[in-house]
Order: structure tokens, then C-alpha cells, then sequence
């Protein structure tokens, strides 16, 4: 996701941490309950998975998982729907009009001190990717409940990209069309059609804990996603990890 770039350090950093300190990682592998009875401790790390959307016509191929789109399985169409306006919800909105060949500096009017005074300039039009539509259940407005020191930035880079804002939808139904599908809500009391090319649902996530559900030991740790699926936190997740690791 635009902006969020740092998170690829973090994943390298650990990474190599695990190399140094000879940790025995096993990728590809599913541990089951009793691949785990050897062992004196276990932690559950096992994380979220995305929730399901229950509505007529979810089945349809060109409903996808924010997951799917994020990992590159899914590349949408022109026309995007999204349903969830949480944190991932703005994140997958940003990320699909997002366009490489939009300069920074240029879009948030910075240019240089020595020429522009105070080194403000006026601000380039975003090139948005893709035409988005983000719908949520809740009548309050789309990111109020953003991050304080940066949820300003991402309601901003909504606006510069056009993105349309629905709060409020009650959603009825996808429905198949030749053109794509159409996505069926009601607002207000009135109902509503809009026509994309794909639905994308970012409506929350469910915590993963088959594994720890399934374990007898004496010490068994729940942590991160697997522990609380709601807002999820990279910080939260690996504070747990640390003092779980400290404790043993």
C-alpha cells in the first residue's frame, strides 16, 4: 500500500533475524495439534483470515477478497466497488487509484525553497488508476476513525483521487451483468444500482485459532490476529510476541 513501504523493512528485518539466531523455520506447513505435542510451549501466531460478505451473489467470480487484490491474484477492473471503509477498506481504496506515474512532490504542492516561496508550489491533479466507489454500513464519515497523525493524509489522498464516499448503505444484492456486476444497496430509503467491473470486500476479519483450539498443553500463547482479529496492529501483534518471548 502507498505510504506503508517501511512494512517490507520490517518483514526483512525479522527475516534475518531468524537466520542469525538458526531459528528452524518450516514454511509451507501445517502444524497440527498433534505435530505440536513434543513441544514444552507453543505460541499461536496464526492470524486473521478475511470475513465472508453474506449477501445474494457473493459467490460471483468478480466479487474478490481484498486479500486476493493485495497479493496480486485479482487485478480489478476499471470500475471498483469497495465494501468496508475501516482501515483496509481506505488502504485498498488508495492503493487502487494509486499511480506510479503521479509524482509525490507535485501532487501535495512542495517544490523547491530556493524557487517556490516557503517551498510551496500549486498542487498537481491526482491521476487516479482506477474509478472507486467505497461503501460502509456506518452513517459516520469515512475515516473519522483513522489514525490521528495520519488519517488526515489518507482522507486527503481519497479526495485528490475521487474516490466516491458512501456512508450509510444497506446492501441488498450482487447481481450478474454483461458489463460486469451490479451491486445493489439502499440509502436513505431508496434503493440503489451501481455497475463495476468488481466488488472488492474489505468488511472485517475473523481470528484463525483451529490449531490453538485444538492444543492440550499446559502453555499455550495466543497472540496478534489469532488473538484479536478487530483493528489490526502490527505494533499490538509483535508487543505480544516479545513479552511472550521474554516470559519463557
Amino acid at each position: 500500500v502507498p505510504g506503508k513501504e517501511e512494512f517490507a523493512e520490517t518483514l526483512r528485518y525479522f527475516s534475518r533475524r531468524l537466520e542469525v539466531l538458526g531459528v528452524d523455520v518450516r514454511l509451507s506447513t501445517y502444524a497440527a495439534p498433534d505435530d505440536l505435542a513434543g513441544f514444552d510451549d507453543v505460541v499461536v501466531a496464526t492470524g486473521v483470515e478475511p470475513r465472508v460478505l453474506d449477501l445474494p451473489g457473493a459467490d460471483h467470480e468478480r466479487v474478490v477478497s481484498y486479500a486476493d487484490v493485495l497479493a496480486g491474484r485479482v487485478v480489478p477492473g476499471r470500475r471498483v466497488a469497495v465494501i468496508g471503509a475501516g482501515g483496509i477498506g481506505v488502504d485498498v481504496s488508495h492503493w487502487l487509484t494509486h499511480d506510479e506515474r503521479d509524482d509525490f512532490m507535485e501532487v501535495w504542492g512542495v517544490g523547491d525553497p530556493a524557487i517556490h516561496p516557503g517551498g510551496l508550489t500549486e498542487a498537481k491533479p491526482r491521476t487516479a488508476a482506477r474509478e472507486v466507489t467505497l461503501l460502509q454500513r456506518k452513517t459516520s464519515v469515512i475515516g473519522k476513525h483513522l489514525g490521528k497523525t495520519s488519517g488526515w493524509a489518507h482522507r486527503a489522498v481519497l479526495k485528490q483521487a475521487g474516490v466516491t464516499k458512501v456512508s450509510g448503505a444497506s446492501y441488498t444484492a450482487v447481481v450478474d451483468h454483461p458489463e460486469g456486476v451490479v451491486l445493489q444497496y439502499s440509502l436513505d430509503g431508496e434503493q440503489h444500482e451501481l455497475l463495476v467491473d468488481h466488488v472488492v470486500v474489505c468488511a472485517g476479519q475473523e481470528s484463525v485459532r483451529s490449531v490453538f483450539d485444538g492444543l492440550t498443553h499446559d502453555s499455550a500463547h495466543l497472540i496478534g490476529g489469532a488473538d484479536l482479529a478487530a483493528e489490526l496492529d502490527a505494533k499490538r501483534a509483535i508487543e505480544q510476541g516479545t513479552r511472550v518471548a521474554a516470559a519463557l
